[in-house]
This record gives structure tokens, C-alpha cells and sequence, in this order.
């Protein structure tokens, strides 16, 4: 069981599993402040939250151990301790877990409502699809896993989709996907020399890392630009706004760090930062 575990990153999925409880719990603020004085309270939805902790912390395993899959030959070479180069877990074993964790996460996704099974529908085919080609390809895979991202959001609004839970957190989604394609295009720059081994046709590889850089850059300073909306759409509270003024000065240092000092790899720590402190903002001023 520990090798499984190991193989689906459980601690990666356990806080993904947690920031999607923390998308729900924005969504049902966000929904319930906007419900008129006349209709009843939306009473918080315990047993949909808990589904939806399971289906991202088995689709998150599942999108881990596929891209171990499909990985096996650089896993070889760079991480042979792990549970298939190791040879703890058979690649068909690792494929099977991964596409039976894949539909359960898919099946309770469905039960909380159909907007919530299609999103784990679309997100799993677009793992399977970012681990086996997109990942290697200049920009659509930044993108790709950008939306991954900032669709936890769209599937806790998802939860209260007849309440207008997705448009209440749509601008959540756009500023969390924009800030990790951001720091996914920082972290190609930082492996460019990686990459270029394996044959990967990474932006940076394709344009250069200085381009790529300013490209970063540019989406890093939209998403800080567009920060206070949530705030000036009444969706958040003044918390929010000094929270988030935390988050935008470390954005603009990562963004210092990529441009003034080429520095890739500290860059990339402080977008982590960042993206941390504006989740913490999100939470507070729910």
C-alpha cells in the first residue's frame, strides 16, 4: 500500500484534496452572500465536500502515477527509486491503478452532479494527454497544467452550478490558472538544459529563455493587475485585498528575479510563495 501511495505522490494529493475543499468553501460564501434575504440559506454541503476531497485526491494520484508511466524511461536515469523504475511496481500494474483511480475519481464526481462528473471526465483525459504528449510541447503543456490548476476552483463552484457557483468563482479560476502558467513557463527555463537532453520542445527550447522570460513576466504582472477584481466584484472582503498585496509583491520579486537577476530557480520558489499567499488571501477573504 505504501508503494501505491508513494507511486500516486500522496502529499501532492492531499493538499490538492484541501485546496479544493478551499474552492468549495469560497463557492458557498460566494453563493450564499449573493442569495436574495427572501430565499432560503443554502445549508454548507458536508457530504458533496467530502466527495469532492476524494475525487481530487484520487484523480491527483491517478494524473501522478500515468505521468510515472509514461515517464519510465527518464525515471530510469533521474529517480530510479522510484516504484516502477525500482521495479516495486510493475508499469501495466502502475497503468491499471492509474486509470481504476482515474474512473472512481470520475464515478463520485458524478454522483455530486453532472457539471462536477464532467469536469473530472475533462480533467482526467487531459492528464492522460499532458503526460503522454503535451507536457513536451512548447506552451500548450504551461497551459495545460494552468487550467489543471485553477479548475479546483471551478469544481467547487461546480458544486452549487443551479446557484451560479461557477461564474461566482470564474475570475478565481482565471487568476490561479494565469499565475501557474506563469511559474510552469519559469520552471522550463529553470530545466531548459534538462529538457533539451530529453528531446522536450519546451517554450524556452523554441524561443529562446529570455522571451520566454519577458512572456512569463507579462502573464505574471495581467494576473497581478487583475488581482483586486474579486474584491471590486464584492466577492471578497478588504482581508482579501491587503492578503492579496502580500501575494503581488512577491510576484513582482519573482518576476525581478527572472528578469533583473536570470535567475530561474528563485524565481520559480517565489511564484510558489506567491501562488501560496494568494490562496491564503482566497481562503480569508471568502
Amino acid at each position: 500500500m505504501q508503494t501505491y501511495l508513494k507511486l500516486m505522490r500522496s502529499g501532492n494529493c492531499l493538499m490538492a484534496a484541501i485546496a479544493a475543499l478551499v474552492g468549495v468553501f469560497i463557492a458557498y460564501n460566494i453563493v450564499s452572500a449573493n442569495i436574495s434575504p427572501d430565499s432560503y440559506n443554502i445549508a454548507f454541503p458536508f457530504l458533496s465536500s467530502l466527495k469532492v476531497f476524494l475525487v481530487v485526491f484520487l484523480v491527483t494520484g491517478a494524473g501522478n502515477a500515468i505521468n510515472d508511466y509514461f515517464d519510465i524511461d527518464i525515471d530510469r536515469i533521474n529517480k530510479p527509486e522510484r516504484p516502477i523504475p525500482s521495479g516495486k511496481i510493475s508499469l501495466k500494474a502502475a497503468l491499471y491503478f492509474s486509470l481504476a483511480l482515474f474512473a472512481a475519481g470520475t464515478i463520485i464526481a458524478a454522483s455530486i452532479n453532472m457539471i462536477c462528473g464532467a469536469i473530472a471526465l475533462v480533467n482526467s483525459l487531459l492528464l492522460i494527454y499532458y503526460a503522454s504528449t503535451l507536457k513536451r510541447t512548447a506552451l500548450l503543456g504551461n497551459i495545460a497544467v494552468g487550467y489543471l490548476t485553477g479548475s479546483t476552483f471551478l469544481f467547487g463552484g461546480a458544486v452549487f452550478f443551479e446557484q451560479g457557483g461557477i461564474k461566482g468563482v470564474f475570475v478565481l479560476f482565471v487568476l490561479a490558472t494565469m499565475a501557474t502558467i506563469a511559474r510552469e513557463i519559469v520552471k522550463d527555463i529553470e530545466d531548459i538544459e534538462g529538457d533539451r537532453e530529453d528531446g522536450a520542445q519546451t517554450l524556452p527550447i523554441i524561443i529562446g529563455p529570455k522571451k520566454a522570460a519577458y512572456l512569463a513576466s507579462l502573464i505574471g504582472l495581467i494576473a497581478v493587475l487583475a488581482s483586486p477584481l474579486p474584491y471590486i466584484q464584492s466577492l471578497m472582503t478588504m482581508r482579501y485585498l491587503i492578503l492579496v498585496a502580500v501575494a503581488d509583491i512577491l510576484f513582482a520579486v519573482a518576476v525581478y528575479e527572472i528578469l533583473g537577476k536570470n535567475n530561474p530557480a528563485k524565481s520559480s520558489k517565489m511564484f510558489k510563495m506567491a501562488m501560496a499567499f494568494a490562496l491564503i488571501s482566497f481562503i480569508a477573504g471568502a
